[in-house]
């Protein structure tokens, strides 16, 4: 996924930037307008990793173009070409969620630049969660490392092993990408959760940091239920077409943990450490394909919040885990 779409309805300029980006490491394409550009993002959505719209435009104006383009695949860099009379509006554009802008007219040097510069800033923001890249733009100090009740997701992949063997690496890797590390993270996302890692074929969700919510453990298993029903359409898609599979099992626990930013000078991350991210991670491994974990915490978390009320839960036989003394409660959230 790395070509340029660029978006003007100027055919002059269209021209002028496919020359001046010829010997770039990636593909330029070109829409006429904004419609035409959403629908080619539409059908080349792997394709495309940044999308450049001129503001003024006839139909769609370029900031309605983009914000359309980013709900199709919000991994995609969106930037706005403006002149200089239109500047105030392209700085409202990066204010509501564009990841920058660009002034014309252009040199051409100062172009790929730009170009590549707000790219680089973009890709950096995702190897954080939204939230915590807002966190630390509003407030940098609100990430130090704080004790707090929170809920671990993990989801880890069925048999992943043995597809892996029998498969091709850029097979695998367009299939980790596309159906399962994108759909859930989205998943993930939607319910306020911060994808804290992926490690192999596991998924870590923290609910809780850094930002806290009362019914973060509400949150954590209704994100479990959407992310196995996302799971099982995609399983029966993939399975026709070329036998992988997306057979999940999933693992939460609610406890208190240390989150905030932690490593080395040169490598730091937002994680979150403690006895209950790594019951999560257990209770993950023993799930079969299709459940769901829980740990009685949480249960009565989702007790409080009246969710028991609308979702099938049962409790299984008392289990024992390597670095907890005693056996503890589980339940299976039918999902």
């Amino acid at each position: 996924m790395n070509g340029l779409l660029f978006i003007d309805d100027e055919e002059g300029v269209r021209r002028s930037v496919v020359r001046a980006l010829k010997k770039e490491p990636y593909k330029t394409f070109t829409a006429g307008n904004g419609e035409e550009g959403i629908k080619y993002v539409e059908e080349n959505v792997y394709n495309i990793s940044t999308v450049i719209s001129d503001y003024k435009m006839p139909g769609l104006n370029g900031l309605e173009t983009l914000s359309n383009i980013g709900a199709i695949n919000p991994e995609i860099t969106r930037i706005i070409l403006t002149g200089y009379a239109t500047m105030e509006a392209a700085i409202l554009a990066t204010n509501q969620g564009i990841d920058g802008f660009l002034t014309k007219p252009f040199d051409n040097i100062e172009l790929r630049a730009n170009i590549q510069n707000i790219s680089v800033r973009k890709r950096l923001q995702q190897f954080i969660s939204e939230q915590v890249y807002r966190e630390i733009k509003n407030s940098p100090g609100a990430l130090k490392p704080t004790y707090q009740e929170v809920s671990i997701l993990f989801a880890d992949i069925r048999g992943f092993t043995r597809m892996s063997q029998a498969i091709s690496p850029e097979i695998i890797v367009s299939y980790l990408n596309n159906n399962y590390f994108a759909p859930m993270g989205e998943i993930a996302y939607q319910f306020n959760g911060t994808v804290d890692k992926h490690i192999g074929d596991s998924i870590m969700v923290v609910f809780g940091a850094p930002i806290a919510y009362h019914d973060d453990a509400v949150r954590a298993v209704q994100t479990a239920i959407a992310m196995q029903k996302k799971a099982k359409k995609i399983d029966d898609k993939l399975k026709k077409k070329n036998g992988l599979r997306l057979q999940i099992g999933i693992g939460i626990s609610t406890g208190n943990v240390f989150s905030g930013v932690l490593g080395s000078f040169r490598k730091k991350e937002f994680t979150s450490i403690g006895m209950d991210v790594n019951i999560a991670a257990r209770l993950q491994s023993m799930a079969k394909e299709g459940e769901i974990l829980i740990t009685e915490r949480t249960y009565n978390k989702l007790a409080d919040g009246k969710i028991t009320e609308s979702i099938s839960i049962e409790e299984l036989p008392q289990v024992t885990v390597k670095g907890v003394d005693k056996p503890f409660k589980v339940y299976r959230v039918n999902a």
